[in-house]
């Protein structure tokens, strides 16, 4: 019999189970991986970012420029590459014209790469204990629709502090590299991030949370994580092969990283626009979740 409402259940369940992946040392290895990931894509962007400056610079210097036509081509390169990177929008390219390119690349791939992270950090966290049978211990004492948020919230908690400290280290990176990076724009720029990395996140966790609900089997629920991702990849990139008679364009709809493009949008129509998708993805999913946890024989 259950006796706490549902609020008081999944607050007790959430900081239970986050801090037994504190504990368990699971938070250190997954910010480990992130950290190796993050860090190899920033070293890497920023090499090639030095050297593509450095020949540009070069070839201007070969042909006797002076110091006012390098540093008009040098923002001009700059440019160039933020327009590549918001797809030319005009109020994006102002807003973050003061930030770094390598922040913005690392940004993008790492959207990317984000939802595989999150189904290796939490493909576990229902199946984990459906598959021995110790989450009955969990559903006699509380409502089912608890313990599945109060898993869901751990999972998105970790995972909001985790990308707040790599985050955190990818700024002060470009910090040191640029030091005309204020510090006010710095702060700014840092929280607009994170907080687009944490509403993009927010429905991949939901997915995770179905995934780990569908299946006995961490391991099953693991792949089958994976082969979802790829169909919602695959998706968005037929929707987007350039041809004129591509009847399949709708599809890009049915895939949350169609939404990525206005996360950093300074505009709140179209930032809000994308939030309610990933909300609305998060939703289905998790009551795509509730009703296999609520059906299944525990």
């Amino acid at each position: 019999m259950c006796t706490l409402d549902g609020p008081k259940e999944i607050v007790v369940i959430w900081a239970a189970e986050l801090r037994r992946a504190v504990r368990s040392g699971r938070a250190l290895v997954l910010l480990g991986l992130y950290s190796m990931f993050s860090a190899l894509v920033l070293l890497v962007v920023g090499f090639v970012t030095r050297e593509l400056q450095g020949q540009v610079n070069n070839k201007l210097q070969e042909v006797g420029a002076d110091a006012e036509v390098t540093a008009r081509a040098a923002d001009e390169l700059h440019r160039g590459v933020l327009g590549f990177l918001t797809s030319n929008d005009a109020a994006m390219m102002e807003a973050l014209a003061q930030v770094p390119i390598v922040v913005l690349v690392v940004f993008k791939i790492s959207l990317f790469f984000l939802p595989a992270y999150i189904a290796l950090m939490g493909f576990d966290q229902v199946s984990g204990e459906v598959g021995p049978r110790s989450i009955r211990y969990l559903t006699v004492r509380a409502r089912r629709s608890s313990v599945l948020l109060g898993k869901f919230l751990s999972q998105a908690t970790l995972l909001l502090a985790l990308v707040l400290v790599i985050d955190l280290a990818i700024f002060v990176y470009a910090r040191i590299l640029n030091p005309d990076f204020g510090f006010a724009v710095l702060v700014v720029n840092l929280l607009k991030f994170w907080t687009a990395t944490i509403v993009f996140s927010l429905a991949y966790v939901a997915l995770t949370t179905l995934c780990s609900s569908l299946f006995r089997s961490p391991a099953v629920s693991l792949v089958f994580n994976f082969i979802l991702l790829f169909v919602f990849w695959l998706m968005d990139s037929v929707a987007r092969a350039p041809t004129e008679t591509n009847s399949l364009r709708f599809l890009r709809y049915l895939s949350p990283s169609n939404y990525s493009g206005n996360l950093l949008h300074p505009r709140l129509a179209e930032f809000a626009g994308s939030g309610a998708a990933y909300a609305a993805f998060a939703a289905i999913f998790l009551v795509g979740a509730y009703g296999v946890l609520r059906a299944r024989d525990l």
